[in-house]
């Protein structure tokens, strides 16, 4: 392995950054073996800024805010940019201590649920079967989907491309999605959004699904890029979504509440779109999409 990554330009602080695989497999110690035929891929060290900003700590459960750009677990990136990497770092913990108990796709911002000990991932693997592991979304769609508040219900399955997925794809599993239209500005729309389940790329599958695609998300359909009537253009280098809030139950008896601030980057998307700054608020702090639902279709699911 040492001789194939210095040919390759690197050496053992790849291996220990996480940046080395022997085929999909992360390689972890220089000695190792590589076989003829065998494929290894050194990839690219990522700037990561050192600290994560904790939003609670309390039961055995660690919220942390996620900015976008990083990967809520290592990926073929390496293992050192990833939030938990980062937030072991901040904590003084080992990795393996910190359980992420729901994920965010790398170019999403927001809130991500770590559990330190058994009885917290217990509790809200329990809060997740029974409906009371509550995300609030707020994102930018292309246009306003019809009608301006509903439920996506489409399965979500596989795509062509092993990294994507589709509504009605490959192995398509029950998923559904509560949204609302808060607000229109330039033909876009300001949604409030409630993931009922948890399948991979859930939200932004069936806002395009929906014909509703998020800004920024070019992979299901989005616009990089809006050109306004005033002919000014504004891109954006991210997906606009955003998880907000997340509410869960604490040991202790009532509800852990954890809040995290829209990003400036999508306030300044949303302002040179003409939209106003307190349609944020509405689309966090509004009634929940959910309410006056029963049953087993409000079943929260990772």
């Amino acid at each position: 392995m040492g001789d194939v990554l210095r040919r390759a330009g690197g050496d053992a602080t790849a291996i220990r950054e996480g940046r080395v695989f022997v085929g999909r497999v992360r390689a972890d110690e220089e000695a190792a073996p590589v076989d003829e035929g065998q494929v290894v891929i050194l990839a690219a060290r990522r700037d990561v800024e050192d600290g994560v900003r904790i939003l609670a700590n309390e039961d055995g459960v660690v919220a942390a805010e996620k900015r976008s750009g990083i990967p809520t677990i290592p990926d073929q990136g390496g293992s050192a940019h990833s939030l938990v990497a980062l937030l072991a770092k901040t904590l003084g913990c080992r990795v393996e201590e910190l359980h992420p108990t729901s994920r965010l796709d790398r170019e999403v911002s927001g809130i991500v649920l770590f559990a330190r000990t058994r009885e917290a991932a217990l509790r809200l693997t329990e809060a997740r079967a029974a409906g009371s592991y509550f995300r609030r979304y707020v994102a930018i769609a292309c246009r306003a989907p019809d009608p301006n508040r509903g439920e996506w219900s489409a399965p979500i399955g596989r795509d062509k491309h092993p990294k994507m997925r589709a509504a009605f794809g490959r192995h398509a599993t029950h998923a559904t999605s509560l949204y609302e239209v808060i607000a229109g500005a330039e033909g876009r729309a300001l949604l409030a959004l409630e993931p009922v389940t948890g399948r991979t790329h859930q939200l932004r599958v069936h806002a395009a699904h929906a014909g509703a695609p998020l800004l920024g998300d070019q992979a299901y359909g989005g616009e990089p890029r809006v050109v306004l009537t005033s002919g000014r253009v504004v891109g954006l280098r991210r997906i606009a979504l955003h998880a907000a809030l997340v509410v869960v139950p604490r040991a202790t008896g009532g509800t852990l509440e954890v809040r995290s601030c829209v990003p400036a980057e999508l306030k300044e998307l949303w302002s040179a779109l003409g939209g106003q700054d307190d349609a944020w608020g509405r689309a966090i702090d509004g009634p929940r999409l959910s309410k006056g639902c029963t049953g087993n279709g409000l079943r929260v699911e990772e």
